[in-house]
């Protein structure tokens, strides 16, 4: 299901469905939601449906009881367990919530969810621009890992975007109109931001956002005006983050390492990379080293941004290594994934880890036969690949679906979604936050 994310107004604001609901989640440390609709259906949809008038005895209400956030969420439907069911639930009583109380309740509401409460009534319309209420959502556990695709409408090229939620398996469609009208592509996610790459003119530029808020910001141009590779780290603790550029998009040419400070709001010339090295477009940020792949010899190369020197690293590449991605994992761990195989019939998908003590790569896993020939039905098809926090995603050319593995659980699954069927489509991995601030 595909949803926007418009809202209305209201003027019924203090509902007694909506705050028996709200305060009964809040009560249980944001554990259980009572989700609209009536019967105990999950329903994620932020618009589109309103709660009926029928009102529902608390002790016939249905709950459901969710792990908080988590890729691992678990539902399961019960009756909920009042103390006083006869209790009378007076609307002028309960607007009169504290409002410290009441930002911390909705914090625990799922992210989607939240648009939806903002049809209420112009108050809670405004909660995004709230203090107390991004205090309290940036202290929540995370939603958990969402996958965001992008493309522009093939008639009036306007830019689109949907949102696939890993832990509700929903899609979630986000106007995106807030984009300057250049040509942009997609160049990664981090810490609830989004960085986009763009030609105005005939300069590039660099763009963060949140898709969320519909907040955007163009950044200072680099000292060099080339279509750049680019990655993006945010620091949630310094309420910070960083840009790096390396080499040009297509690996020709070699430039300064460029890094962009939020705090500084300036980019800073580093070293360039040895020119010994033929660089392709194959790179991967594990704070504070960035791996770059080689070509001329084939090998890696890494970069220390707290130090400023490069370091070539002796670790020699699998045998028979067709098409390999350098993919960033947590605690530093870096992750090669490739196809493998001098013919077609023999053809396989690895996933390596590096070995920092014995610099090499050790293979930790092989896709199965029949996951590989569904993603890749002819031996030449190209496939891409991207990951992040331990999870890896493989898409193919027109299939119209995705390949997800997950590093730590060893469980490989299917995504299906009709916004991975478009070929034009640029896939990163996400993490909503509505309190990833663009300055």
């Amino acid at each position: 299901m595909v949803v926007g994310i418009e809202v209305g107004e209201s003027s019924n604001c203090w509902s007694r469905d909506l705050m028996t609901q709200l305060v009964r989640m809040g009560e249980d440390g944001g554990r259980q939601v009572s989700y609209f609709g009536g019967g105990g259906s999950r329903n994620t949809s932020p618009i589109g449906q309103r709660s009926g008038s029928r009102n529902v005895s608390p002790s016939k209400q249905k709950v459901i009881k969710t792990k908080p956030r988590g890729l691992d969420e678990d539902t399961m439907t019960k009756s909920a367990k009042t103390p006083h069911p006869d209790v009378q639930m007076e609307d002028n009583i309960w607007a009169m919530l504290p409002e410290d109380l009441l930002n911390e309740i909705l914090a625990w509401v799922p992210l989607f969810m939240i648009f939806r409460l903002r049809s209420v009534c112009k108050r809670w319309n405004s909660i995004l621009l709230d203090n107390g209420f991004l205090k309290f959502h940036s202290q929540v556990p995370s939603h958990g890992p969402c996958l965001l695709t992008f493309w522009k409408n093939s008639q009036s090229q306007t830019p689109q975007c949907s949102v696939f939620s890993l832990p509700l398996k929903q899609w979630y469609r986000i106007p995106f109109t807030f984009l300057p009208q250049w040509a942009i592509w997609l160049v990664g996610s981090s810490g609830g931001l989004v960085c986009f790459s763009g030609l105005d003119g005939s300069t590039f530029k660099t763009l963060i956002c949140n898709p969320l808020t519909q907040t955007c910001r163009i950044l200072p141009t680099m000292h060099y005006n080339q279509q750049r590779q680019l990655t993006m780290v945010v620091d949630r603790k310094e309420k910070s983050f960083k840009i790096i550029a390396a080499n040009d998009l297509y690996g020709d040419q070699s430039f300064p390492i460029e890094v962009y400070d939020s705090k500084l709001n300036k980019w800073s010339l580093h070293q360039k990379m040895p020119t010994a090295n033929l660089c392709s477009s194959k790179m991967a940020f594990c704070d504070p080293r960035l791996y770059l792949e080689t070509l001329s010899p084939l090998g890696l190369m890494m970069y220390r941004l707290d130090t400023g020197y490069w370091e070539h690293i002796p670790a020699k590449f699998p045998r028979s290594l067709l098409d390999g991605y350098l993919i960033s994992g947590t605690k530093s761990r870096l992750f090669l994934v490739g196809r493998v195989g001098l013919y077609s019939t023999l053809q396989s998908m690895k996933i390596w880890e590096l070995d920092l003590v014995k610099v090499m790569w050790v293979e930790i896993t092989r896709m199965p036969s029949r996951y590989f020939r569904a993603l890749l039905r002819l031996s030449a098809e190209r496939f891409e690949c991207l990951g992040q926090n331990n999870l890896i995603l493989f898409t193919s050319w027109n299939q119209g679906k995705g390949l997800l593995y997950d590093v730590d659980k060893k469980v490989w699954s299917w995504i299906m979604g009709c916004a991975l069927q478009l070929y034009d489509s640029q896939v990163c991995f996400y993490e909503p936050r509505f309190d990833a601030s663009i300055y």
